[in-house]
Parts: C-alpha cells; sequence; structure tokens
C-alpha cells in the first residue's frame, strides 16, 4: 500500500493567529482610548460608545442649540405694521450665529406645548407679553437646570395684552424695577464693571452708549443669586448720593434661578449706538454672556496685582497758593512719596526753590494751556495747532529740566482736553503721560501709539476738590470725606483706577489736607492699590505682554495658552479662567514637553481657577491643560 508524502510548508497555529489578533486588537483599543484621554481629557466608557445619544451630534439635537422666541402675542401689541419685534429677532440670529451656537426660532405655542425643554438656552428678545403657560413653563425649565437670555421687561403683559406687573421679573431674577429711561434723554451711557465672566477682555469701566427709543430699565439686584455687571448712573452729570444711584440703576445681571441659570440685559440689542470699539467690545460681552449660559469658560488676565481689587493713584497740582505743597509732607512724612507733582511752567520759573523741593521727593508734571473746548464733543471751539502745542510743550520740558535736572515726562491739559495733535506734539518730544479728562469710556489707563512712542493716558476716574470743595462748597471736612469715599466705592465696584487729583488752593489747604490721609487709609482698607505713574506704567505694559486664548475640548477638559508676544521678560501676572460651572479635582498640566506649569488655585465655589505667572520670557508660550470633574452637571 502506497504511503502518501506528507505536505510540505509551515503549519498553521490558529491559536497563534488568534491570540495575536487579539493582542492587536486590545493594543488599538488601549491606543484609541489613550488618544482620546490625550485630547479631551478624563471620559467614561459609556461617552465614547457609538449610542444613539452619543451619535446625536449627527443629527440637529435640540440639546446643542439655542430656542429664539418669536413672541406673536409681544407683536400683537406693536402698532400695525410695526416691523420692531422681526428686527429684534433677526439681530439675535445675527448674534447667535456669530457666537457660533445653532438656533431654532420657537413661536408661543412651542412653549405653552412643553417642547422647548430639550434646548441648551431660550432667549426672550423684548418679550413683554407672554401666556400664563409660557411663564409657568419657562420657570420650571430653569428651575430644571435651562438658560435663560433676556433682554427688557419680560411677561410684564399677558397673552392679552393686559398689564401684569413685574412678579416674574422679581421672582426669577432676584430684582427689583425701579424705572424706564424716558426717550427724551436720546441715550444713556452705560457702564461695565470689569473682571466678571461676562466683561472678559473689555476694559474695565468701559462705557457702552444706549439709545432710548425702546426705554431701557434701571433695576436694583435684590438676592445674592444675581450680580449685578452694569449700572446707568453717570457721575460725571447725575447728583445725588452714589452708592445709592449705582444700586438702583442696574443694566445688565447675572444669576441663577433654581438649577438654571439667566443673563439680562435691561436694553435691546438694537439699542446700542457708538463707534467701531463700541461694537467690539459689546461683541466680547454678548459672546462671553453666552458661553457663561451653556457652561464654556471665558478668560482674562487680572488688572491689578494681587491681592489688589482697584488701584489708586494721587494727582497733587500745584497752581494758586504753591507753598501748600508743603503739607503733602507734613501728611506722609520724609518718606518718598509715589506722587508727579503737576506745575504750570510760568508758576514753576517763578518758584524754582519750591520746583526743586519737590523734584525731590517725586516726579514733575507740567499743567500746560493747549486750547480750549467745553467738552470732547465741542465743534465749535478747538485746541491749538500742531506747531503752537509742541512749541509750548518742548519750552516747558526744557525749562523745567533744566532747573530740576530730570526730563519732563507728564502733561495735564490745564483745560483738561487734548486732540490728536497733542498727541504726536507729545511722541515727538518723549512725553509718556498725558493726565486728562477727555478720556471718558474706561476706567483703567489706555496705551496709544505715535509714531511708534507709547502715551499712557490717565482719565478723570472721580470727582477731584474743584468739584467737591469748589463747587459744592463743602467746607466741613466730614463731607468732604464722604464725597470722596462714594467715588473709591464707585471705581472699586468697578475695579478701575481712582485718579485722586488735589490742588495746593482746595483739598491741600491746611485746614482741608487731613482727608488726603483719610481717603488713602479708606482705599487701602478697601484693597485699593496705591502707585504712581512710573509704577503704573510698568505694571501696565506687563499686563498688557500676556495674551491669552482659551478652548474647551471636552466637558472635562479646558486648553489654555498663554503667550508673551514681547521683546521684555513679564512677571507677577495673574490669569483668571472662569470654568463658568462648579468643579472639583482640578489637574493642570501641559501637552508640551518642558513647559513650566505656573503656580495655581481654585476658588471656593470651584468656578474660577487662578494661575500666578512669576515670569514669563520674551516670547514664552505656555500651553495647559486643564482637567477637572464636574458638580453637578
Amino acid at each position: 500500500m502506497a504511503v502518501k508524502e506528507a505536505a510540505k510548508g509551515l503549519r498553521v497555529n490558529y491559536l497563534i493567529i488568534f491570540l495575536s489578533g487579539l493582542v492587536l486588537l486590545i493594543t488599538g483599543a488601549l491606543v484609541f482610548l489613550l488618544i482620546i484621554k490625550n485630547i479631551y481629557g478624563n471620559y467614561e466608557i459609556s461617552e465614547i460608545l457609538p449610542t444613539k445619544k452619543n451619535l446625536s451630534f449627527l443629527s440637529a439635537d435640540k440639546k446643542e442649540k439655542a430656542a429664539i422666541l418669536y413672541s406673536r402675542y409681544t407683536e400683537n401689541m406693536l402698532e400695525a405694521g410695526s416691523t420692531w419685534l422681526r428686527d429684534n429677532v433677526n439681530t439675535w440670529k445675527e448674534k447667535i450665529k456669530n457666537a457660533k451656537l445653532n438656533y431654532d426660532v420657537i413661536s408661543d405655542q412651542t412653549i405653552e406645548l412643553g417642547q422647548h425643554y430639550e434646548y441648551k438656552l431660550i432667549i426672550l428678545p423684548g418679550a413683554k407679553s407672554l401666556s400664563d403657560k409660557e411663564i409657568m413653563h419657562l420657570k420650571r425649565y430653569v428651575e430644571n437646570g435651562g438658560s435663560l437670555f433676556v433682554t427688557g421687561g419680560p411677561a410684564t403683559f399677558s397673552d392679552e395684552g393686559k398689564w401684569r406687573g413685574w412678579d416674574f421679573f422679581k421672582e426669577v431674577f432676584g430684582m427689583n424695577f425701579n424705572r424706564e429711561i424716558k426717550p427724551e434723554e436720546t441715550y444713556k451711557v452705560h457702564t461695565l464693571r470689569g473682571n466678571l465672566p461676562l466683561t472678559a477682555q473689555i476694559p474695565t469701566g468701559y462705557t457702552l452708549k444706549v439709545a432710548t427709543w425702546d426705554r431701557p430699565i434701571y433695576a436694583e439686584v435684590l438676592e445674592p443669586r444675581t450680580t449685578q455687571v452694569s449700572f446707568w448712573y453717570d457721575f460725571r452729570k447725575e447728583a445725588g448720593l452714589v452708592r445709592e444711584g449705582i444700586q438702583k440703576s442696574a443694566g445688565i445681571a447675572y444669576g441663577t434661578y433654581g438649577k438654571g441659570r439667566f443673563v439680562w440685559y435691561g436694553f435691546e440689542l438694537n439699542s446700542i449706538i457708538g463707534v467701531q470699539k463700541d461694537w467690539i467690545n459689546f461683541e466680547r460681552l454678548f459672546n462671553n454672556s453666552v458661553n457663561w449660559l451653556i457652561y464654556n469658560p471665558t478668560a482674562f488676565v487680572k488688572d491689578w496685582p494681587s491681592p489688589y481689587e482697584a488701584a489708586m493713584i494721587i494727582i497733587p497740582t500745584i497752581n494758586e497758593q504753591p507753598q501748600n505743597i508743603s503739607n503733602i509732607s507734613n501728611i506722609f512724612g520724609s518718606s518718598k512719596t509715589p506722587f508727579t507733582y503737576f506745575i504750570d511752567p510760568e508758576l514753576a520759573l517763578k518758584n524754582t526753590s519750591l520746583l526743586k523741593s519737590i523734584a525731590k521727593r517725586g516726579d514733575v508734571g507740567i499743567l500746560e494751556d493747549i486750547g480750549y473746548i467745553a467738552s470732547p464733543e465741542d465743534t465749535v471751539n478747538k485746541l491749538f495747532s500742531k506747531d503752537v502745542q509742541q512749541s509750548s510743550l518742548k519750552f516747558a520740558n526744557n525749562s523745567i529740566s533744566k532747573i530740576t535736572g530730570k526730563k519732563v515726562t507728564a502733561l495735564m491739559p490745564l483745560n483738561g482736553y487734548y486732540d490728536d495733535n497733542t498727541l504726536q506734539a507729545m511722541s515727538s518730544l518723549g512725553y509718556e503721560f498725558l493726565v486728562t479728562d477727555s478720556l471718558t469710556d474706561r476706567s483703567v489707563p489706555e496705551v496709544r501709539f505715535r509714531n511708534n512712542q507709547p502715551i499712557m493716558i490717565i482719565t478723570k476716574t472721580a470727582r477731584d476738590d474743584y468739584e467737591v470743595v469748589r463747587n459744592y462748597g463743602l467746607a466741613s471736612t466730614e463731607f468732604q470725606r464722604y464725597t470722596y469715599e462714594e467715588d473709591v466705592d464707585r471705581v472699586l465696584f468697578e475695579g478701575g483706577l481712582y485718579v485722586f487729583k488735589i490742588h495746593t488752593e482746595y483739598q491741600l489747604q491746611p485746614q482741608n489736607a487731613s482727608v488726603i490721609k483719610d481717603i488713602i487709609r479708606y482705599a487701602k482698607e478697601k484693597k485699593m492699590w496705591l502707585t504712581s505713574l512710573k509704577e503704573l506704567q510698568v505694571w501696565w505694559n506687563r499686563k498688557g505682554g500676556v495674551e491669552v486664548r482659551y478652548e474647551p475640548r471636552s466637558k472635562r477638559r479646558i486648553a489654555v495658552e498663554l503667550n508673551n508676544p514681547k521683546d521684555e521678560a513679564t512677571e507677577a501676572l495673574v490669569v483668571q479662567v472662569n470654568l463658568n460651572k462648579r468643579v472639583k479635582n482640578v489637574e493642570v498640566s501641559s501637552d508640551m514637553i518642558n513647559t513650566k506649569i505656573p503656580k495655581h488655585s481654585v476658588s471656593a465655589d470651584g468656578q474660577t481657577i487662578y494661575f500666578y505667572l512669576d515670569k514669563m520670557e520674551p516670547h514664552e508660550t505656555r500651553s495647559l491643560i486643564i482637567d477637572f470633574d464636574n458638580i453637578g452637571t
């Protein structure tokens, strides 16, 4: 019997193939999970499985959308043919789209039937008229964790156009209606506080111009769950008690109701008027508001060194009764005071011994007549020409420098105002500081460049002794002190720079000078940083040298990039990252090798992370990853 020869070749071991394939599969899965973790941070397996819930991003899911209410009930209250509501809704569509959020336009019936609960955000543009069912469902929506973005006086009328009152406003927003602004005022200045989640990267104390044709609203915050973002009170034009004026004139607020959130604007979006920078800053305000409502982060570099909440500079001005400048020394003793003394050049030349004396204690700036205009809007009068201004500034600089041995770098226009000719003349002569009444759109310094030279502009942020002592006639030091303290509190509320101007013929008189020391003590107790023009310049340049970018990677991870684009190192800065939700187990790392992780802390409420930058080298970039676990979301 013939024997068959065994087949030649390798023997296939199916067990080895199976095990090898299994190892490759597991390795691939682990690599995939590692990639997911490196990109998105911590996660749960249930979040990455291809379930219907996780694949919902492929469809138009309400949970990823905003809903804009087009209220027919409100439209029925308008005059026949009015496009007011349609125009408002169209503006909201544009703004929400620019905020990179998808939206649906919904009707009153959508809310009445309870078909709105799945939306991430509900917007009520000028929805004055709502039905009882809408109110019930909207309250339930927010109580259960929804977010509302509202303008004007919502639900103050019924669906039939009958007056209902402010109960919904008071209950949900924790605020009290005070009054409407009459259209006769044309427009109203609206001041924004700084260093809040809604005002991130907007200059502190920035003033928006709001038209009054829609009757904007004054409101008062009643409950601690609501935060006032802005106020209508204008210290430059309005009389009365400052603290009360601010408290009762809230125009923007944000807060919580139940498990949900709200942002309220006391004006319509179409009411904002102004120039390009006004639109840019309003866009930031709007986007920050949306981010807060949908639990996305915002971030900024804090205005002042830690632990200060605001800053203060003292501006002594020598005019009439120049001998009273010695009262500064009587207050502060022999220690060098952080002041820049402003003096009229002609007066300085007549009092050279006085000039030399103050130059030993601080810097010297000039009080110069560069022409007269009644206000920044004055179109009748004009300041002097560039040549005349430059000649005056050059003469003053040369004259004072010869006597003091110090270069003059600061200018205060005699009548408070300046123009571009002033900046051009200053830059050509090496001036660095302009103390003025012209800049009225913020309560922090602004740096402008002319001929590649930076000029720091310090605006008037508080009433000086010309108003308090001269105009108000307050001879009592107690009343003087109270008036200044009101302004300290207002600037502190804004988070800005308190500019304390004092003159030899008023506050520096012997009988009034003690108030200065009292105000300084009061400001320090309130965590105000007492500084000088030079120190302020160094700090502000340092602060402006760091750029902050941020991006949410997932529900549990945020990427933050810190960059110093300048040729100089910067140091001692605090970067505030508002997570806009409560978190725990915060970990900070980097996806770049050799990145130095800055010291950091988490706020008591678990919603904010502070990074303390000891030093950043020129052109240094730090890419940071923030991982955390969410609490209750």
